[in-house]
C-alpha cells in the first residue's frame, strides 16, 4: 500500500464488493481504506472519539433511533476529498455531511 507507507499489520476483507484494508489501533481498525477491484482509491476512514462528531449528530440519532447509542465514529474522506462522519450504531453506520446533516444509513 504504498498511499500509505505507515501502514502496519494490514488486514484485507471484501467489503460489498471491493477491498478494504484496516491497520492502526488496539483493534486494528483506526484507518481503514477501502479500494475497488481495480486498485482505485474509494475512500478512508479514521476513527475518531464519539466526541468528536460534529454536534447535530448525537441529538439526531437520539431523536430517529430512539435507545441507540453511537458505538464507534469515523471521519471519512472520499477520493475527491469530500468529508463526511460515519456513527456506528446496532445494526449499521449512519452516514452525514461535514456539517452533521444526515445523508443516509449504510
Amino acid at each position: 500500500m504504498s498511499k500509505y507507507p505507515d501502514a502496519a499489520k494490514v488486514s484485507w476483507e471484501k467489503e460489498k464488493g471491493n477491498y478494504e484494508a484496516n491497520w492502526g489501533g488496539k483493534s486494528g481498525e483506526d484507518n481503514s481504506v477501502v479500494f475497488t477491484p481495480a486498485a482505485v482509491f474509494v475512500e478512508i476512514v479514521k476513527a475518531i472519539p464519539v466526541s468528536s462528531l460534529p454536534a447535530s449528530i448525537a441529538p439526531y440519532v437520539a431523536a430517529h433511533y430512539k435507545g441507540q447509542k453511537i458505538k464507534e465514529a469515523g471521519k471519512v474522506t472520499d477520493a475527491t476529498g469530500k468529508t463526511m462522519y460515519e456513527a456506528e450504531i446496532k445494526g449499521g453506520d449512519l452516514i452525514f455531511d461535514e456539517k452533521g446533516n444526515f445523508i443516509k444509513k449504510d
